[in-house]
């Protein structure tokens, strides 16, 4: 048995080790893009880059001789999970993919929404002049014109330019403390958070810390799986699914968390 996951997760690390430990007779690889500087790597086989789009990972899916495709990559990662849904369809193997639940407001979140990165630069100027913006190095190009907000950008890996005009860099790495994060948003004066419904516990205190300063939140929604594409949102779904693949029903319609 041989199980590619489409990785570069916490979900997907811990569904590597799952599947490493439970099932020693099978074959594990994760698939990392080659995004971040410094990964955490997973237990099992591990490569890194890219397939060269839909065509190169069905082609990929048979050379290696694949047997069960999990995409387990960040909720935000649209266009490989579009490429795995058709990879998958043309190399004929069972698709999963694994998504962490999105985060759910509280009765006293003042939360706004927002589609894409681009309607969020242009709410964000109306919700405050002190941005925590949490959105991802690359990520960052729809605000680089604006130029009556101060930044604080907070990332992995040092962002490139564009950055904006009046903006400062954090490097971190989740998983993050609800006290760190109410000294941050105290020490810096954050007015308003900026922040991908990128869910999990890593990074959901900078919420907890918004809420209890009352300040607003712009949440970008994510983008959808591809209809059709089974999907569960907990490591413990995907490995019973990966123990007989195809038997969770496909989702039918897109889900958008």
């Amino acid at each position: 048995m041989h199980v590619l996951i489409l990785g570069g997760t916490t979900e997907a690390r811990r569904l590597a080790q799952a599947l490493t430990a439970g099932h020693p007779g099978w074959r594990v690889t994760s698939s990392l893009a080659g995004r971040v500087a410094r990964p955490l790597l997973p237990e099992g086989q591990v490569r890194t880059g890219g397939f060269g789009g839909a065509d190169g990972l069905a082609r990929a899916l048979r050379e290696l001789q694949v047997d069960a495709l999990i995409d387990a990559t960040h909720p935000f990662a649209g266009t490989i999970s579009f490429h795995a849904a058709q990879a998958a369809a043309m190399a004929h193997v069972p698709l999963l993919a694994l998504r962490r639940p999105g985060w759910v407001p509280a009765a006293d979140d003042d939360w706004h929404h927002v589609n894409s990165l681009e309607e969020a630069a242009t709410a964000l100027p109306s919700l405050g002049t002190r941005a925590f913006l949490t959105v991802g190095r690359l990520g960052l190009p729809p605000f680089a014109s604006i130029d009556d907000v101060h930044f604080l950008i907070r990332s992995v890996d040092a962002p490139e330019p564009p950055l904006p005009p009046h903006s400062e860099v954090l490097l971190g790495r989740g998983p993050f403390t609800p006290d760190g994060e109410r000294e941050l948003l105290r020490t810096h004066r954050i007015d308003v958070l900026v922040t991908k419904d990128s869910g999990g516990e890593a990074t959901a205190p900078k919420l907890v810390a918004a809420r209890e300063a009352r300040i607003p939140v712009l949440v970008v929604r994510r983008p959808q799986v591809p209809a059709g594409v089974a999907v569960v949102g907990s490591v413990a779904e995907a490995v019973e699914w990966a123990g007989n693949p195809g038997s969770c029903r496909p989702s039918g319609t897109s889900e958008q968390a």
